[in-house]
């Protein structure tokens, strides 16, 4: 009888999750058609009427002849190369932008603005991905874990200090998330910001938009022709990107276990099924063993 329950409550809630995950999908849908399909009917828009006055301007050119350039211009864009600006545009393959590219392929945020356009280059791509993405997961894991140690040992020391071991431990766990924000989240959106001419949105945005691994490529640190940036800034940014993952992952495990422990206390079958799945798998191992 108690199997059964178990077994209930693990579909049930196998159920449950799989309905909120499709209807936030579904709501989230419906608001960015709602927030951005007149915006993007806007734009094009705007650029048909840019095109028509160009021709009415310059009549030595055609419809056709127009499309073909224009399509020259995004098969630039697509190489990497950017439009505007003339041939002293700084390089996107420097050895900074290339350590900052390599970042971006082993961490998987992917911002499509720039990759490889050679066979050799997209060859070295696939097979460096192929080693790069495992052994930047095993490294942000173990960063992972180090960081949890000196957690785990500044949560110690304040208890050992102050009586209250709950109420202590989760100011110790919110001053790890304030002072991670600060350092992550928020001095280098400012940085960002005044380098590259943006708002402290767009560098927050951008800055959440590649932590989270997204990667949607309309904002890229030292992307602009008409700035100089110093050599190394690209490469201080892919730095930034390693530790800020993992302390975000860090962020997010802890989450995911406070959601587990909600789960827990509503649903007690739940953390008895997670226990009985873990002993089992234990004892898979020890028969494996033997």
């Amino acid at each position: 009888m108690a199997r059964f329950l178990v077994a209930r409550v693990k579909v049930s809630w196998t159920a449950l999750l799989a309905l909120a995950h499709f209807a936030y999908l579904l709501v989230g849908a419906t608001i960015f058609q709602i927030l951005e399909r007149e915006a993007e009917s806007n734009n094009r828009n705007h650029f048909q009427l840019e095109k028509l006055n160009f021709l009415s301007n310059y009549t030595c050119l055609d419809g056709p002849a127009l499309e073909q350039f224009v399509q020259v211009i995004l098969d630039a864009w697509e190489k990497g190369v950017n439009p505007s600006g003339n041939s002293t545009n700084p390089s996107n393959w420097d050895f900074s932008s290339s350590f900052f590219f390599a970042g971006t392929v082993v961490t998987t945020i992917g911002y499509g603005n720039l990759s490889p356009s050679t066979v050799c280059g997209q060859v070295f791509c696939v097979f460096y991905a192929l080693c790069g993405i495992p052994l930047n997961i095993a490294f942000l894991n173990q960063l992972g874990k180090c960081l949890t140690i000196h957690l785990g040992r500044l949560e110690r020391g304040v208890v050992s200090v102050v009586p209250h071991k709950q109420t202590m431990e989760a100011l110790t766990v919110s001053l790890f998330f304030i002072t991670g924000s600060l350092l992550f989240l928020v001095v280098p959106p400012l940085l960002f910001s005044y380098v590259e001419g943006w708002t402290f949105g767009e560098g927050f945005y951008f800055a959440f938009i590649t932590l989270s691994t997204i990667g949607f490529g309309d904002y890229v640190v030292g992307t602009d022709p008409e700035k100089q940036y110093i050599s190394l800034y690209r490469s201080l940014a892919g730095v930034w990107i390693i530790f800020a993952l993992a302390w975000l992952a860090l962020i997010l495990n802890m989450g995911a276990r406070v959601v587990e422990h909600a789960i827990g206390l509503t649903q007690p079958g739940f953390s008895k099924q997670e226990e009985d799945e873990e002993v089992s798998s234990s004892r898979l191992e020890d028969s494996s063993k033997v």
